[in-house]
């Protein structure tokens, strides 16, 4: 890759939402013009909590489409499914082998699901299983197999990024020899100004989400769900103090907003008329590309050529690296 490396992980895990879009999807799709961009899906990230094979496939071919639609070019860089990536396991497993468990004790997903048993007064460990405790050794080997240079992620994931620097950096020393890259975080615009329907951070966790494919009768409903305050029609109003502005601002041009904001200043204009002014925007910018994941789930065949292209191309880098690794440690 002649540019820095730039590396995304995409969990397959529930139908992604405009705070994905915009606090995850459009920031690592912008990276490709200064890095070569690594994109993967993390099936066996996401085995941790999902255990339905139909779920599973869904939401692999959901999470593909949606990166596909909204831009993602399988012809840059690369985009692939974890599972069909082998030395990716067998590099889990040797930096384990270099991994302390005090690592695994305070990575942030065992420590909030702990924290939440003795809450509920229940056995600390209670529906932890292995995949989730070692989750962070299988993150080491995602981010350290392509050489990574870079890994954008919100502040509560900084930490992964930081144990696989201090575990490159224990083999390295090891061995005496700068095998891996040391990578460096990269934390994304904090996703709490994006609002849900209730003006809370958008979340599935507070029910409050607009899905980013929602067919243009599914996304007026959802708009029209936006909490207003009861001000009529004829109120001058605070554009500052409104959940469907804020949504608008991310999605409009310096004229729109402008725009916009004097509507609301002057008077006149109802929650209704701006509703529809965030639904028409949100439909400008969306229509295209949920045609064309509409058109990559109708034929799930399409997605997987795709991921085992990205696979190929993968390989090709990791089969060689793995086997230097091997050689460095005498295997």
């Amino acid at each position: 890759m002649s540019k820095p490396i730039s590396l995304t992980g995409i969990k397959p895990t529930g139908t992604p939402h405009l705070g994905n879009y915009l606090g995850a999807i459009r920031p690592a799709l912008e990276l490709r013009q200064k890095y070569s961009t690594v994109y993967f899906i993390a099936d066996y990230h996401a085995l941790t909590t999902v255990h339905s094979r139909e779920e599973m496939q869904s939401n692999t071919h959901k999470v593909a489409a949606t990166w596909l639609a909204l831009g993602l070019n399988p012809e840059e860089g690369l985009f692939y499914k974890q599972s069909d990536i082998p030395e990716i396991f067998e590099l889990s497993w040797l930096l384990s082998c270099f991994t302390p468990k005090g690592f695994m004790n305070r990575a942030h997903a065992y420590k909030d699901k702990v924290a939440k048993n003795q809450a509920a007064g229940t056995d600390p460990d209670d529906g932890v299983n292995m995949g989730l405790y070692c989750y962070p050794c299988l993150m080491n080997a995602d981010i350290l197999m392509f050489k990574s240079d870079i890994v954008p992620v919100g502040k509560d994931q900084k930490q992964h990024v930081e144990f696989s620097r201090d575990v490159a950096e224990r083999f390295n020393k090891q061995y005496g020899k700068d095998i891996f890259v040391l990578p460096e975080p990269v934390i994304q615009a904090e996703t709490d100004i994006i609002p849900g329907l209730d003006g809370r951070k958008m979340s599935k966790s507070y029910d409050n989400t607009i899905e980013i494919f929602l067919s243009s009768k599914e996304l007026k409903a959802k708009v029209g769900k936006i909490v207003t305050n009861s001000q009529g029609m004829e109120e001058p109003k605070d554009p500052e103090k409104c959940n469907v502005f804020a949504l608008y601002k991310l999605f409009a041009n310096k004229e729109q907003i402008a725009a916009l904001d004097a509507r609301y200043r002057a008077g006149g204009m109802g929650w209704g008329h701006a509703k529809e002014a965030l639904r028409e925007l949100l439909e400008e910018h969306l229509a295209e590309s949920r045609e064309k994941y509409n058109a990559l789930l109708a034929d799930t065949s399409q997605i997987d050529k795709i991921l085992a292209y990205g696979a190929e191309k993968a390989r090709a880098i990791a089969k060689p690296f793995m086997q230097e690794i091997r050689d460095t440690i005498g295997i």
